[in-house]
């Protein structure tokens, strides 16, 4: 499953991707909507009674705002999920694959002192991150009954016991 907020303009794009990504893998995704804080009830009880075997939580402002909630949630649902940054993780959710924020605001720096040196924003290339963080909760996986493969722990840039 897949929790979306189609309020957050970067959504379509996002799943777009997932789909095309399951797509190649033969997977089954259904999306999920919760725009406001009371929609995450129901959009998880909605994934409890369709049977949801984990669920990718799309990368969003109002998720991250909302993250400890999220995470109790899938917890109490039992439900392996996958978040877009590492403060889920080091909050107890199960795992996070995305940017990597520190590097996006050293870019950020780097660009605000080329322009106080004297360059046009407008002449500045716009960059795509480049470095994707992978993190691990073991505690979390050992709570919903999971075996982390420890190809999958060596490849992770971070394992939170």
């Amino acid at each position: 499953a897949v929790l979306s907020n189609s309020d957050d303009s970067g959504d379509d794009v996002q799943l777009g991707e997932i789909e095309t990504a399951a797509a190649k893998t033969g997977q089954r995704i259904l999306v999920f909507h919760a725009n406001r804080e009371n929609d995450f009830d129901p959009a998880f009880e909605s994934m409890a009674q369709s049977g949801v075997g984990a669920l990718f939580v799309n990368a969003s402002p109002f998720f991250t705002s909302q993250r400890k909630r999220l995470i109790a949630l899938a917890e109490r649902h039992g439900s392996p999920a996958c978040y877009s940054f590492r403060e889920f993780a080091v909050d107890g959710g199960l795992m996070t694959y995305g940017t990597s924020i520190p590097d996006q605001h050293r870019q950020a720096g780097v660009y605000a002192g080329r322009i106080l040196k004297g360059e046009k924003p407008s002449e500045l290339p716009v960059l795509r991150p480049t470095k994707f963080e992978l993190v691990i909760n073991r505690k979390t996986a050992k709570a919903l009954g999971l075996e982390i493969p420890d190809r999958l722990l060596a490849l992770a840039d971070e394992v939170i016991e």
